[in-house]
């Protein structure tokens, strides 16, 4: 029989030791974190709440901010589209790839730094697939809305973008379990009453595009467009209320450089003969991948302390800027219905608030009672029910959770 050597068995002992102790620890860190985010969610719930609190808390104000501001970078971005299409380059899948490379240059040296490289690759190998769809999707939103806007008139075009927000809103309702108060209907039928006000205005001014080239077949690009949009919407808003807003932001730029590279390459290529190239094209192209990076780095906040469906709607007001800022560029004029039309698009965001929770729509259903299967990040219930809980003395305090 083999001598026993008595430092060794001490060593493993203690080994065995530590790691009891460090699993215990874990769990022990794990249950507290859970009774913390338990008893600030019930403060935070059983406030004296009115039906207009939620409007006087800071998210209200900055979801509203947010949205203006994303409305502000489509605005951008469909200027120097524009841009780019009155001098015949027409390259709707190469001029987004730079967008996805800025993603990824930008979140995933940080994803990595974050997780490290093994559990990076575990993340990659266990929901790469996931990540892969969202991109995908999200490419092919892109790219039939684009060849919608070829083929048919912006009136058209501008209408089918009213159903992402009916997609948004039935499949958050049967997959994401969230059900919608009369309140918040009521709130995001106003706002699309906003929008067939400016929608109106452009038709009674004559600026709806008039005949397209081929309107059914545009028609169905941008039914399709804004179908992808919708579930790349609801799909993202699981995804950031689950994982930190890095780490999606890495893999959709990561799989949207392969996914758009290979497209870009198959139907853009003929398209390049013909374009221009010069200094003010390349411009215009720093342009619109600035506005579109600052609009993908923005999307995740506004889906966690939101929701796709107020983001969606959010977004409707992106019209109205474009006609400001085509005052100055393209020589447009203010019909004197389009002030009307903003404000109603506000008031129905306002409505859409009323008569709900302290928390708005920042509690995701799909998490749990106490946000138990969610991500402790920014904008988060989660993160504001431990917050409260430590400035309450409810729970002893907990580490920060991830950004």
């Amino acid at each position: 029989m083999a001598k026993t050597d008595g430092l060794g068995d001490y060593g493993t002992t203690a080994h065995a030791t530590t790691t009891s102790i460090s699993a215990e620890g874990n769990a022990t860190d794990s249950d507290s974190e859970t009774a913390a985010v338990a008893a600030g969610l019930k403060h935070l719930e059983t406030k004296d709440v009115k039906w207009y609190s939620y409007l006087l808390t800071a998210d209200f104000w900055a979801i509203i901010a947010l949205g203006q501001i994303l409305a502000l970078c489509i605005t951008g971005s469909n200027t120097f589209t524009s841009f780019l299409s009155s001098v015949n380059t027409i390259i709707p899948a190469f001029q987004t790839l730079f967008n996805y490379a800025l993603l990824t240059l930008v979140y995933l040296p940080y994803t990595i730094h974050k997780h490290g490289w093994a559990k990076y690759r575990s993340i990659l190998w266990r929901d790469g697939w996931k990540y892969f769809i969202l991109s995908f999707l999200d490419v092919q939103g892109n790219y039939f809305t684009v060849l919608a806007y070829e083929y048919t008139n912006i009136l058209s075009a501008q209408l089918l973008n009213f159903w992402a927000i009916v997609c948004v809103v039935i499949l958050s309702f049967f997959l994401l379990k969230v059900r919608y108060r009369i309140v918040q209907i009521a709130g995001i039928l106003i706002c699309c009453g906003g929008m067939g006000v400016l929608l109106a205005s452009d038709h009674i001014n004559g600026t709806n595009g008039g005949n397209g080239k081929d309107m059914i077949k545009g028609d169905l690009f941008g039914l399709l467009g804004a179908t992808l949009y919708g579930i790349t919407n609801v799909y993202e808003e699981w995804f950031v209320s689950k994982k930190p807003m890095y780490e999606v932001l890495s893999f959709l730029g990561l799989f949207g450089v392969c996914i758009n590279g290979v497209q870009a390459a198959i139907f853009d290529r003929n398209s390049f003969a013909g374009a221009t190239w010069n200094g003010d094209v390349a411009g215009w192209l720093v342009g619109y991948t600035f506005c579109l990076f600052i609009f993908y780095s923005l999307v995740p906040l506004i889906l966690r302390m939101g929701s796709a469906a107020i983001f969606d709607v959010n977004l409707l007001t992106a019209n109205f800027w474009g006609v400001i800022i085509g005052t100055r560029v393209f020589g447009y004029t203010i019909h004197w219905m389009y002030p009307i039309a903003f404000v109603l698009i506000i008031f129905g965001m306002v409505v859409y608030f009323l008569a709900g929770t302290i928390l708005g729509d920042s509690k995701k259903p799909w998490l749990g009672d106490n946000q138990k299967d969610g991500v402790a990040g920014f904008g988060t219930a989660k993160l504001k029910a431990l917050n409260e809980a430590k400035k309450k003395g409810l729970a002893r305090e907990e580490a920060a959770g991830e950004a």
